[in-house]
């Protein structure tokens, strides 16, 4: 990088210490992002995640959804979501909990139905914090 380069936002100097001013810039830029944005933006991340551990990526030509199946990482990912899920449901509001639980609730059966071995009733990923789902 040459002298007319700027450093990223949270970037090391040659000593390896933070730059302040990026620092400042980052902690400044996350301040103005709104809790319910970085709670929603969180949860379609665990989504999406647990998506491609369910199978459910798209298949390309250099490799098959299935290749990516990973059960014990999507039951992770999926109870993590649920958590996040019903414990900020009530200070989100309905408007922005809604669309996260039907989400939820599609990974849960997506994983019952890739899953060769059924979790009994109550067992499957995040259902301690949803309840069972059918």
């Amino acid at each position: 990088m040459n002298s007319h380069e700027s450093a990223p936002a949270g970037a090391s100097s040659d000593s390896g210490a933070a730059d302040p001013s990026a620092v400042a810039d980052v902690t400044r830029d996350i301040a103005e992002v709104p809790a319910v944005e970085v709670i929603t933006s969180t949860a379609v991340h665990l989504m999406s995640a647990a998506a491609v551990k369910c199978g459910l990526a798209e298949d390309t030509p250099e490799a098959s959804a299935a290749d990516y199946l990973d059960l014990d990482e999507a039951r992770k990912l999926i109870t993590a979501l649920a958590g996040l899920v019903t414990g900020a449901a009530t200070v989100i509001g309905d408007h922005h909990a809604r669309p996260l639980r039907d989400g939820l609730r599609s990974l849960q059966l997506a994983f019952r139905e890739a899953s060769t071995i059924q979790d009994a009733p109550g067992q499957g990923p995040g259902e301690k914090f949803t309840g069972p789902v059918r």
